[in-house]
């Protein structure tokens, strides 16, 4: 692979040398409210420089790490499945070299194309699942893929008791009452999270982050803004407590950049991107 002209801060290192490989999946022809995350990488890359490479929270650089940004996949429009297909080729791609991929959507039934790939390589896959929705409808206006219905999609893909939530508060009914049987869902907040980590130890993980698991007060900009969130301070305790765990791929999505004009939302994203790299990448 050739490096991406126009990388996210401090991932301009070569493929061969890269632990890490992040790339965008700039698709959101599934969101249910308002569009707008296809442009979440691209925002990323050019307001990451606006950061430091370097972390005051964990005390870790960047320039110590060596990650690859592979630039945006260029999807299909109008064909849900071939989009998810080209997700999971070039996910799979990332884990054939002994790389650990991370993506940046688009909307979340993204993770679908990548979970399709990791669970293949990895027995036992363990999902972790940051966000303020559910997302386990078994379909939406009919519908099977959709960015509401992407856990029930990975769940599929994992079966009982592998997929753990936090910060859920958002949802019809029926998906709190079928999560009671299938799968552990903390609502509103990360307690449970410590448990879960220890529990964890000896599996290989996948972390999915919606970012609207953050407060809108925090992070206005992204499609289905849910008030009632966590904080920013929360969110980065909890990837820190949750980088402990054998990750072996990850992602952050649901970044709608044209929905906060002041451009807070998009920075809050590139440092959560910058922490979970430092966190995952540097033990």
């Amino acid at each position: 692979m050739n490096r991406n002209i126009d990388t996210f801060i401090g991932c301009d290192n070569e493929y061969d040398e890269s632990k890490i490989v992040i790339f965008g999946a700039p698709f959101d022809s599934t969101t249910s409210f308002r569009p707008g995350t296809r442009f979440a990488s691209k925002v990323m890359r050019s307001e990451s420089f606006g950061i430091e490479t370097y972390s005051p929270y964990q005390d870790k650089d960047l320039e110590d790490l060596e990650v690859f940004d592979g630039g945006d996949l260029e999807l299909v429009f109008g064909n849900t499945p071939r989009v998810l297909n080209q997700i999971e080729e070039f996910t799979k791609r990332i884990l054939d070299d002994g790389k650990i991929p991370g993506m940046i959507g688009g909307e979340h039934l993204v993770t679908l194309g990548a979970m399709r790939a990791v669970t293949k390589k990895y027995d036992n896959l363990h999902i972790i699942h940051f966000d303020a929705h559910a997302d386990l409808r078994k379909d939406y206006l009919g519908e099977e893929l959709s960015h509401a219905t992407v856990m029930r999609r990975c769940y599929d893909l994992t079966g009982d008791q592998r997929i753990f939530q936090f910060g859920i508060r958002s949802g019809e009914r029926s998906e709190f009452d079928w999560a009671k049987d299938h799968i552990f869902t903390n609502k509103f907040d990360f307690n449970g999270l410590e448990e879960v980590v220890q529990e964890l130890q000896k599996v290989p993980v996948y972390l999915t982050i919606d970012l609207d698991v953050l407060d809108p007060s925090i992070f206005p900009g992204t499609g289905t803004p849910e008030a009632g969130g966590v904080n920013f301070l929360q969110l980065l305790d909890a990837i820190r407590l949750a980088s402990k765990l054998n990750i072996v791929a990850f992602d952050v999505n649901e970044l709608s950049p044209a929905y906060d004009h002041s451009g807070v939302s998009t920075a809050v994203a590139c440092k959560i991107l910058r922490e979970l790299l430092l966190a995952i990448g540097i033990k």
